[in-house]
């Protein structure tokens, strides 16, 4: 096979990802290295923050090259400077012949590596124009961005159906569909993760995320007050850059929510296994990494009822209404009187997951379209 020269930035941050990281930084994470592992070349363009010190412009992470730039501390306007001066060092530099850009409000670069002569992929997330965080400016950007994304690129990648349906009504055109990878590793060292926050193992609720109105943290917070338990609340990661959202959610007075911080790799995996059940409330996803993770450890879960999280889950997860605090705090009740039914839902769960959702084939389902003409 031909050796492939493939540059990556958009909607990731960093290899290995740091505070403030998401599903994206979760797909790079796992597809690129796996993609240098398969004989290709691949340079991902990380972000230096101006609160970020000694931060090398140059390295390397398992095979994959990174060059970082410094950009500014300022949602969305962030990504734009990143990705333009990622965009002009590939073309001045040819870094690259086939360019992976991730999240389609980053389009608006595949104009430019076109004209020089790249072939550009993208992969387009969740529905970002829906999300509450973004002004109206930003949403209007992201409306002009979605017909930059159906017409510029060579190829668009979806990891979700729905998303990809809509783009395909809405244009006219066929594109592909690559879900995440669900597998993980976990560590068998011995891990004081649960001794530093003061729990133990399977006596607890978890949350891993940004602390952002459209996960819904604060509704796991109003309903697992209303709860009589002995087990506790973990909160894992925070936003960012902390708000007013976030200063109420951790301002909760509630003595069984902790609150540890970011919390990184085998650790992080490690909380997911043990937990009682997994929590992810979140109002729009496109395909959750943490579900498939969750899932594909076989912890038990619930999660809200939106189409993208029921697409993963089918019937191996308990569903509450999307924004219903009432109704999450009567399905942590359930899970509470029920723990051999949740159970086995997750067992069985697991079973599927890690026969749909499989990294190893989706590196190789990448490729594939990035080798195609």
């Amino acid at each position: 096979m031909e050796r492939l020269r493939i540059a990556a930035f958009g909607g990731f941050r960093s290899l290995p990802p740091k505070e403030g990281g998401g599903g994206a930084d979760k797909l790079a994470l796992e597809l690129y290295p796996r993609i240098v592992k398969r004989g290709h070349e691949l340079i991902a363009y990380g972000r230096i923050y101006p609160c970020e010190k000694n931060i090398p412009r140059f390295s390397e992470f398992e095979g994959v090259k990174i060059i970082s730039f410094h950009t500014v501390n300022k949602a969305g306007f962030d990504t734009l400077l990143h990705s333009f001066k990622a965009t002009v060092d590939i073309i001045l530099k040819n870094r690259a012949d086939i360019i992976h850009l991730q999240s389609g409000a980053n389009s608006i670069w595949a104009l430019l590596l076109r004209l020089f002569g790249k072939k550009v992929i993208v992969s387009q997330f969740a529905m970002d124009w829906k999300r509450a965080i973004w002004p109206w400016y930003a949403k209007l950007f992201y409306h002009f961005s979605n017909v930059l994304t159906a017409y510029i690129p060579n190829k668009v990648i979806f990891d979700n159906v729905y998303t990809q349906e809509y783009f395909e009504k809405k244009f006219h055109r066929q594109f592909n569909f690559v879900p995440y990878g669900s597998e993980v590793i976990i560590s068998t060292r011995d891990s004081s993760v649960f001794e530093k926050i003061g729990i133990e193992k399977g006596e607890y609720f978890l949350f891993v995320g940004r602390f952002i109105p459209d996960k819904g943290v604060h509704l796991i917070v109003k309903a697992f007050k209303k709860i009589k338990t002995k087990k506790k609340l973990v909160l894992v990661g925070g936003s960012p850059t902390p708000n007013d959202y976030e200063k109420e959610i951790r301002n909760t007075g509630d003595k069984r929510i902790a609150f540890p911080g970011y919390i990184y790799g085998d650790d992080t995996n490690i909380l997911i296994k043990n937990a009682f059940v997994y929590i992810q409330p979140s109002f729009i996803e496109g395909l959750s990494p943490v579900i498939l993770t969750v899932m594909g450890l076989g912890t038990p879960l619930i999660c809200s009822d939106i189409v993208e999280n029921k697409f993963i889950t089918g019937d191996n997860a308990t569903h509450f209404k999307s924004g219903s605090i009432d109704d999450l705090s009567e399905k942590i009740n359930f899970t509470l009187e029920n723990p051999e039914k949740i159970m086995q839902m997750a067992e069985t769960g697991k079973r599927d997951i890690l026969n749909r959702f499989n990294w190893e084939n989706i590196a190789d389902q990448y490729i594939k379209i990035f080798n195609n003409k």
